[in-house]
């Protein structure tokens, strides 16, 4: 319970922040939507979605001798659900979910950089078909796998097209950990590639 009190608490103050800074904006107007490729490529592989909310923003203006610049930093909500499956074997399925914020600087020639920091996240593995034994009995498990804690941490590299539905790709290099693992931790590492889309009011 004390969990999901300090993750509502968590949530609420972001909205809360970004209502007061964007008073007026739509939801739509500071969302973004996100799709891409989630693996390691080599064994698993897999697609997340998600969405990204825009909570503060700052624009900075650097006067130049070609022109002014602008540079714009952002700090972002986000948030994302996705599948991976190791499709040689199929014996390593896997459901995940993280939560956090995105810090993105974005260039005058719209080149993004990112870095992403989930301190909520979620690991749901699957496996195949599995039994046990109890006494001289032996069943088939109901939904057989485990549960981690898996907070992730990601950088990488973007590009932005404004006044686009298509408003700009990305490229990613994630670390989660998933917790407990056995008897520690186990960091995995994955790529992300997607693009982002807005349905803004054009």
């Amino acid at each position: 319970m004390k969990q999901y009190t300090i993750i509502f608490l968590f949530v609420y103050a972001v909205h809360f922040q970004a209502q007061s800074q964007f008073d007026g904006a739509t939801f739509l107007e500071r969302t973004a939507f996100k799709i891409g490729y989630h693996g390691n490529v080599f064994s698993d592989n897999g697609l997340h979605l998600g969405a990204e909310y825009l909570w503060k923003e700052k624009i900075r203006v650097k006067e130049k001798r070609k022109g002014p610049k602008t540079i714009t930093h952002q700090l972002l909500f986000n948030g994302s659900i996705g599948y991976v499956t190791n499709f040689t074997n199929r014996t390593d399925n896997g459901l995940h979910t993280h939560y956090g914020l995105i810090w993105r600087r974005t260039s005058p020639k719209r080149w993004q950089w990112n870095l992403e920091v989930n301190p909520l996240g979620y690991y749901r593995s699957f496996l195949p078909e599995t039994f046990e034994v109890k006494g001289d009995e032996v069943s088939k498990v109901q939904f057989p796998g485990r549960s981690y804690y898996a907070p992730s941490v990601a950088i990488g590299i973007g590009r932005n097209r404004p006044e686009k539905r298509r408003s700009g790709w990305y490229l990613n290099l994630n670390c989660t950990l998933r917790i407990p693992y056995n008897a520690g931790t186990l960091p995995t590492f994955s790529v992300q590639y997607g693009h982002r889309f807005n349905f803004k009011k054009k």
